[in-house]
């Protein structure tokens, strides 16, 4: 069963009519009011969404909207912790040599990589709510952020963590002098 579409299916059996004539009213900006006036339940309204391509398993900010809008905290932390779970076993990590690479790795990023550590773990594909989470935690201390940014992407990656992968990125964000030092 596809991740995105249980946690849809879960989101709309917990929506009481009235939640459900709030977040309809809420759409009406995005949905044509006839198309609107058919939708019976959370699941015919997620699949207009879906189609018009306001809400996708990587795109769900709209639906965190409706979800604290109708004021349904449980709701938007099902959504939160569905966009933190770890798409790898845990005990998925890295072989050996991989892992002393990317310790070297992570030492000359977080070394050289400054006020830009965002740019490259969102390049790295780390999901917005787990950047918010690090620099709320690390306000003042920008390597440290760095330093658990790239502690969860190792984790969030498993065995798919690799060194290219972090040049890559770099590469991408033009910090090629960092991506440089890195390859040495």
């Amino acid at each position: 069963v596809n991740p995105f579409l249980s946690l849809l299916h879960s989101i709309s059996a917990g929506l009481a009519d009235t939640e459900l004539s709030a977040m309809k009213f809420l759409c009406r900006d995005r949905i044509r009011k006839r198309k609107l006036e058919t939708v019976q339940s959370g699941r015919e309204l997620f699949t207009i969404l879906m189609e018009q391509q306001e809400i996708a398993s990587d795109k769900l900010e709209f639906l965190r909207k409706l979800l604290q809008h109708i004021g349904r905290d449980d709701l938007v932390s099902q959504l939160v912790q569905f966009e933190e779970e770890e798409p790898h076993a845990p005990g998925d990590h890295p072989d050996v040599h991989e892992n002393r690479l990317l310790k070297a790795a992570t030492a000359v990023i977080c070394d050289n990589v400054g006020r830009e550590w965002k740019k490259l773990m969102r390049e790295l594909g780390m999901p917005e709510v787990k950047l918010d989470r690090i620099e709320a935690a690390h306000r003042f201390d920008l390597y440290e952020k760095l330093v658990q940014a790239l502690r969860e992407w190792q984790r969030w990656k498993g065995k798919d963590a690799k060194v290219a992968d972090l040049i890559k990125a770099l590469r991408d964000c033009n910090l090629n002098l960092v991506a440089d030092m890195v390859e040495e």
